[in-house]
């Protein structure tokens, strides 16, 4: 079974009538509301909102503009607004949002279109001709009303490019890399309804039941819009957006299609006929873009110009499907393991849009990964390391329980069978350094003493230097295994160790830097307890004041695992877990 998460919306979702929105702004406890909306619908919503109207704001803008945001909260300032109710598109939502970002002041929403943003945690700002989004529960809306009738004297157009928008939703849900289920579902039925919905509101406008399919059908494809991450569509739209001024609608309408047919899916030319069949612009040039305009875009946007629908691609859905369906055989685990590794890979190059350079150039970096590693150079494990994904596996596989010590990373530069030593030992063996005594004691999660339990220990010098990398230094230095007494103690003598960089020379190296990443990690000593009946336990303690802590390269720092070095000492007790924790 594949893995997957889904949290389901809270906001309160009524279908029913206008006439009810004071009731609903009693509901959320709103005495003195802020009215956002056009006059069409703003005034009917003022006089059912009553004695509630504190303030109103006529002039939501597209792509909501941050100076429009400001001229708003003004407004809430001066009236000491409890609330915000906004009645329209797209535009009074966001404004909305934009003002709940603010003051964290509940909103009321009543859509008039099918933008479908209303559902979502997700805020559109522009500023200095840039459209930026970002997603934070501080702007999901506590309530929407939806009114069928508010909607019937939508133009035609409107309606058409609006309900495209709708159906962009949820067709990018379809694809999303964190899809589930549930989303499968409320992407599917909102796709049904507004493909069905939208001729015949294109025919008869005034079809209550075709509207009533599209509301619903904006409201499970807005669903879909807040559960899951949107891809290229959406970015795409808002980078046009944002840029050039576009009108939201529209570009989603105009763009849909061809995305559709750049990620390969079956039913592209299905919407390439339906847009065709409405009253909306089809090309970008219709919307005032010029060649120019497009000059380093992708080669889609050159297709969506001039309105040509591309050949059909091949069905990439097919393909992905064609090799999980060659893990058949497999056991399960391995069954579940490939399938989600080819889906994840097979979507990350179609959302990503990865060339053929690209690719030749990250077989490139896993070819010379290979090549320069080593029994003592595990550039694969660094590779694993500064891309976190060390972290997410010793989470996921180690820290199971808050009453034991947490785990840390293995690292590169553990090497198995290390020399058995006795207690007491200086495993520095006069290497220079800051000495330091260590006093450590293993206890169970009752606290009791573990005895015997075997203690691997390896850490840099002070260059940051481990004994693998020194070709000068004959056999283990700083390196050791040791045995708790019988009362769980182990005692040693070592240095204080150094931040160091990690190997840099290689692949990894190449990346930290075209990313500007530095390659240091915070300085710590490694340890690895053992003993039969009892969890492995792996782990770092880190030198309180170090360097490099907030940003260790490796991403391998918890707060438990920062101790105190002072005076030369180094005392700390750890908690492992019986092996059935």
């Amino acid at each position: 079974m594949t893995s997957f998460s889904y949290a389901a919306n809270p906001v309160r979702v009524v279908f029913g009538s206008l006439d009810t929105l004071g009731d609903e702004a009693g509901r959320l406890g709103l005495e003195r509301v802020l009215l956002i909306g056009r006059p069409r619908h703003a005034d009917r919503a003022a006089a059912v909102l009553g004695p509630r109207l504190a303030a109103r704001f006529d002039d939501p803008a597209m792509h909501t503009p941050v100076e429009v945001t400001e001229r708003a909260l003004k407004v809430v300032a001066e009236h000491d607004v409890d609330g915000v109710v906004a009645i329209g598109g797209g535009s009074a939502t966001g404004l909305a949002k934009a003002i709940a970002l603010h003051t964290d002041l509940p909103q009321l929403i009543v859509p008039t279109t099918y933008a479908g943003s209303e559902l979502t945690s997700v805020l559109g700002q522009t500023a200095d001709g840039r459209k930026t989004t970002r997603k934070t529960p501080k702007v999901r809306p506590e309530a929407v009303l939806y009114d069928v009738g508010l909607t019937l004297e939508l133009p035609v157009a409107i309606s058409a490019a609006s309900g495209l928008n709708a159906l962009a939703h949820a067709v990018e849900a379809t694809y999303a890399p964190d899809a589930n289920p549930m989303t499968d579902l409320l992407a599917a039925e909102a796709k049904r309804l507004l493909m069905n919905a939208l001729p015949r509101v294109a025919a008869d406008p005034s079809d209550v039941d075709a509207r009533a399919d599209m509301l619903r059908g904006a409201w499970l494809a807005g669903s879909c819009l807040d559960a899951v991450t949107m891809g290229p569509h959406h970015e795409l739209c808002h980078h046009l957006g944002g840029k050039f001024g576009l009108p939201h609608a529209e570009t989603h309408a105009v763009l849909l299609p061809y995305v559709m047919a750049h990620q390969g899916l079956a039913d592209a030319n299905d919407v390439f006929d339906l847009a065709a069949s409405l009253p909306i612009p089809h090309s970008l040039a219709e919307l005032g873009l010029t060649e120019a305009d497009l000059d380093g875009e992708p080669e889609l946007l050159r297709q969506a110009l001039h309105g040509t629908r591309p050949a059909a691609p091949p069905s990439l859905k097919a393909l992905t499907k064609q090799v999980v369906d060659s893990f058949a055989g497999a056991p399960p685990r391995v069954r579940e393991l490939l399938t989600d590794l080819v889906e994840t890979l097979h979507g990350y190059a179609i959302r990503t849009d990865l060339t053929q350079d690209e690719w030749e150039y990250a077989i490139g970096v896993l070819t010379r990964a290979g090549h320069i590693t080593t029994d003592t150079r595990q550039e694969f494990i660094l590779l694993s390391d500064t891309l976190g994904v060390s972290s997410v596996v010793d989470v996921l596989t180690n820290s199971r329980t808050p009453d034991t010590t947490p785990s840390a990373v293995l690292g590169p530069f553990y090497v198995e069978g290390p020399p058995e030593t006795p207690q007491g030992a200086d495993i520095a063996e006069g290497l220079p350094g800051t000495p330091l005594w260590t006093d450590i004691l293993v206890t169970d999660t009752d606290d009791q003493p573990v005895p015997e339990a075997v203690v691997d220990v390896w850490q840099s010098n002070e260059d940051g230097f481990y004994d693998v990398q020194l070709p000068d230094v004959d056999g283990p230095v700083l390196r050791a295994r040791f045995r708790t007494d019988a009362e769980g103690r182990l005692r040693f003598r070592t240095i204080v160790p150094s931040a160091y960089p990690i190997p840099a020379d290689g692949p990894v190296g190449e990346m930290l830097d075209a990313v500007g990443r530095h390659p240091y990690r915070a300085p710590h000593v490694h340890f690895m307890i053992a003993k039969p009946g009892y969890r492995t336990l792996i782990t770092q303690l880190f030198v309180a004041g170090g360097d490099y802590l907030d940003s260790d390269t490796v991403f391998g720092v918890k707060d438990g695992l920062i101790v105190d070095f002072a005076e030369q000492r180094l005392e700390f007790t750890f908690r492992i877990s019986g092996s059935g924790a």
